[in-house]
């Protein structure tokens, strides 16, 4: 019995290496603080109350930032585990299958775990208040979102302790991920936390659509919209269009895994091609699902700390909507070397091109709007400025890439990796941070320290030019991606040590980032006017951090810049509390079913990725139960009385 128990731990739980052991131990002490800090405070209640029974579309957001930011601390770290490995020759720190793992894990993180959700917590916390909505369309099905969200992560993140991590990239190419080459857990640990994960964007993707359609604020005609409002519009709509494609993908690929099909199998009539079609029709696609919103992001920093009117509001709006068509019809320049035609090539080249003319547009409306504005150099407005040339540069070597002939220079080499670092960090991850630090007083109430923000934005910024400088040159010197070590007469040592700093750079960044939290969580200063930028738009019209109805009385809108034409009129929100009699509020109730039933999808999952099918099943039994459960509740809603309202308006000093 001893044997068998000493047998089943050794292929259930991850065993040989050092860093695995010291991961076992962090993991534990962390959830040991974690258990007795919540019981000795007695906030288990607290905990479950306000937040993981929450609908509110704020509080959702807060817990989808929290954990991109806890996901870009572990895709950071397997960075700097690969460039360690890098930095010299012939280094053996990583053998080459855990350097396999470790790029996997690297980008399905950073991409799928760290980008999506740090994008949604933008959505969540700016959306509705930009529409002078009180929440979301569809609030249950909000927190099923984010829950899938976190428990896909849980899934895919216990790979690295339990079963082992997934080895394929995070494109995950058949037939390399069936079962004949790759028999593992990781694979499946890989395609079911996706999976799941994904069900809870094309769910956003959805909500967020129908939210804009139909919960705008009396006046807000379309055209009256703020222009990240437009580029949650363009990105929702690539969601749902593209993500089904993925679904079908890794379902495909699961049941030629469990089932013993064979949809990518050449020899027994598949075709390894097909997934790789499907694939990248999301996954080009998705480069913009991440980007689009920081292109809002970065329009609403710009006409606000240049304090003008954006320029060119029509042309902005037409070039997002341009990008999430023609980023449909990109997807085939990822494999100009595998032999297509010349019509085929020259289609999808052309198509890659013209995708940055729209991009050109909105970056040369940016440039105007900050012409003769008096900039205001804070946070938001640095990283917004470090964007411009980092991905002016990144969309440059983009056409270069999209030059079917001169990609068979460039194809898989690192070249291509520092072009899509820089587009998804110079502009995703550049955009995402400026917007946290733009609507971080709204969500906490206080600025986050500026000094320390500063430290960071340079370390990270001169660490970033430092990383990826050197690897378009070492692209060109020979050197391919997915290589785990390499020999010292190559020639890319000086270059590869270089980039390795670079991202210890970034690392030390990433740090003051979190130091700068830290410390303004009790010194930052206090936001007592809801208004710290002078901005714009409605979400600055209310108090910080915004009550939980948002809006005591839903304003009227007139333009585009709402709240900065009310503040010219010398209109206000504490004026429409005066003149208007407060009535009861219709909020949606919290409910414990969407936590439950994410749960039940890890359940789930976690049977189907190690073969226990009878788990899996009572997995799927729970979800069913609670998807019953939800379907017979009437009780979802409730009445915020007046008179409450009116005590919270008057506890802000609004009435």
């Amino acid at each position: 019995m001893f044997d068998r128990i000493k047998s089943f731990a050794s292929d259930f739980f991850v065993t040989g290496e050092p860093m695995i052991y010291a991961s076992d131990v962090a993991i534990v002490l962390v959830l040991a603080a974690i258990i007795f800090t919540l019981t000795f405070l007695k906030k288990w209640k607290w905990l479950w109350r306000e937040w993981i029974t929450t609908v509110d579309h704020k509080k959702i957001g807060i817990m989808y930032l929290v954990s991109a930011l806890l996901m870009m601390f572990r895709g950071g770290v397997d960075a700097l585990l690969m460039r360690t490995q890098l930095a010299l020759p012939d280094q053996n720190l990583l053998d080459p299958e855990h350097y396999n793992q470790i790029f996997t894990t690297h980008g399905t993180i950073m991409i799928l775990f760290m980008a999506m959700p740090f994008l949604f917590a933008m959505f969540n916390i700016a959306v509705p208040l930009q529409l002078g909505a009180r929440d979301v369309a569809f609030p249950f099905l909000n927190a099923v979102s984010f829950w899938l969200f976190f428990f896909g992560a849980l899934l895919f993140n216990l790979s690295f302790v339990i079963g082992g991590s997934p080895d394929a990239g995070w494109t995950s190419y058949a037939p390399l991920t069936e079962l004949g080459f790759d028999k593992g857990p990781g694979e499946n640990f890989y395609l079911l936390g996706v999976q799941i994960s994904g069900i809870g964007s094309m769910a956003t993707g959805i909500n967020f659509l129908v939210t804009i359609l139909k919960m705008r604020a009396p006046g807000m005609k379309m055209m009256r919209l703020p222009l990240f409002c437009w580029s949650v519009v363009a990105s929702c709509v690539v969601i749902i269009f593209a993500f089904p494609a993925l679904t079908v993908a890794l379902a495909l690929l699961m049941i030629d895994r469990i089932a013993g099909a064979h949809f990518f199998t050449m020899l027994h009539g598949g075709n390894p091609m097909m997934f790789l079609n499907l694939f990248w029709v999301w996954g080009h696609p998705e480069v913009y699902i991440v980007v689009l919103p920081a292109y809002g992001i970065y329009s609403e920093i710009v006409s606000t700390f240049s304090k003008k009117k954006i320029f060119g509001y029509k042309t902005m709006v037409i070039s997002l909507m341009i990008i999430s068509v023609v980023s449909y019809f990109v997807w085939a320049h990822h494999y100009f070397t595998m032999g297509a035609s010349a019509g085929v090539n020259s289609f999808f080249a052309v198509a890659s091109m013209l995708i940055g003319i729209p991009t050109g547009v909105k970056i040369f409306n940016w440039l105007f709007t900050m012409f003769r504005g008096r900039i205001s150099m804070k946070l938001p407005m640095l990283w917004t400025l470090a964007f411009i040339p980092c991905f002016a540069m990144g969309g440059a070597t983009g056409i270069m890439l999209a030059m079917a002939p001169a990609d068979y220079q460039y194809h898989n080499s690192y070249f291509l990796i520092a072009h899509f670092h820089q587009v998804l960090i110079g502009g995703v991850a550049f955009g995402l941070l400026a917007g946290m630090y733009y609507w971080w007083p709204k969500m906490f109430g206080f600025r986050l320290n500026e000094a320390l923000g500063k430290w960071g934005f340079w370390f990270f910024n001169i660490g970033f030019y430092v990383c990826f400088m050197p690897q378009y040159l070492l692209g060109f010197m020979g050197m391919t991606r997915r290589v785990s070590t390499y020999s010292a007469d190559t020639g890319w040592t000086d270059f590869n040590f270089i980039s390795s700093i670079g991202a210890y750079l970034m690392g030390i960044g990433f740090l003051f980032i979190v130091v700068q939290v830290l410390y303004s969580i009790k010194y930052g200063e206090r936001d007592l006017t809801g208004d710290p930028w002078n901005g714009r738009t409605l979400e600055w019209a209310i108090p910080s951090p915004a009550p939980h109805y948002n809006f005591a009385h839903i304003p009227e809108v007139k333009e585009v810049d709402a709240w900065w034409g009310m503040k010219e009129r010398g209109e206000s929100l504490v004026q429409l509390n005066r003149k208007k009699k407060f009535t009861p509020i219709h909020m949606p109730k919290n409910s414990g079913i969407p936590f439950i039933m994410a749960v039940f999808f890890f359940i789930s999952g976690f049977g189907f990725v190690f073969g226990w099918y009878w788990i899996a099943a009572l997995g799927l039994l729970g979800v069913a139960i609670c998807m019953i459960a939800r379907s017979n509740n009437r009780n979802t809603d409730y009445h915020i009385p007046a008179e409450e309202v009116e005590e919270t308006e008057a506890a802000y000093g609004r009435v």
